[in-house]
């Protein structure tokens, strides 16, 4: 069973049905007793950086996510802001502190005439490394979804797995062992997203 944390600033509904329509179990909550029942968690995200980690620890979340992923080492999925929550730091609008999962620090993105902020749309992706997460994806028109102002910079290189290019190199999804993100929605990249999420169901880790 997949569970999709809900702590109100996430696409849950759009996520869930991408799992269903693959055939997965997906389950949204809240409750720490389901964190601890699931097989793989997903944390969504849509919006501020300051505002989701402020619901997540009023909620009293971060201890129950910190448990399974970091003591019990369970697979688990970012996606956009969910990503981003699992940084060190962000600077969006002022400092906040953020789950730490990754050492790393969420930074706004260059905006120019070409390249405006936020990146909305698609946009190609340039995988590192083995590429695990993007197999069966075409090698011209890998393209994913994005909706973001603000992007990731990982002090260890070896955590990012694949970058965008919007105006500078961009961190477009990050791995460390059974810690996964990306930067880009997979549940609205048609075709491409369902692969992606369907690899990550199938990775061993």
């Amino acid at each position: 069973m997949i569970v999709i944390v809900d702590y109100g600033m996430g696409n849950v509904r759009s996520l869930s049905n991408a799992f269903d329509f693959l055939g997965y179990d997906a389950e949204i909550s809240r409750d720490p007793a389901d964190f601890a029942s699931a097989d793989r968690i997903v944390l969504p995200g849509v919006g501020a950086f300051g505002d989701a980690i402020d619901l997540i620890r009023s909620l009293g979340l971060e201890a129950p996510l910190n448990e399974q992923v970091l003591q019990n080492r369970k697979p688990v999925l970012g996606i956009c802001l969910g990503m981003q929550l699992m940084a060190a730091t962000s600077h969006e609008h002022g400092h906040h502190s953020g789950l730490g999962w990754f050492d790393a620090d969420v930074v706004p993105m260059v905006s120019t005439p070409d390249a405006k902020v936020p990146q909305v749309g698609w946009n190609r992706l340039d995988p590192v490394g083995d590429g695990w997460l993007f197999r069966g994806l075409p090698a011209k028109g890998n393209d994913v979804y994005f909706v973001h102002s603000f992007h990731m910079k990982c002090r260890n290189a070896a955590d990012v797995i694949a970058t965008t290019h919007h105006a500078q190199t961009v961190t477009a999804a990050v791995a460390r062992d059974h810690i996964v993100a990306t930067q880009f929605h997979p549940e609205k990249s048609q075709d491409n997203g369902l692969q992606i999420l369907q690899n990550w169901m199938e990775r061993d880790f």
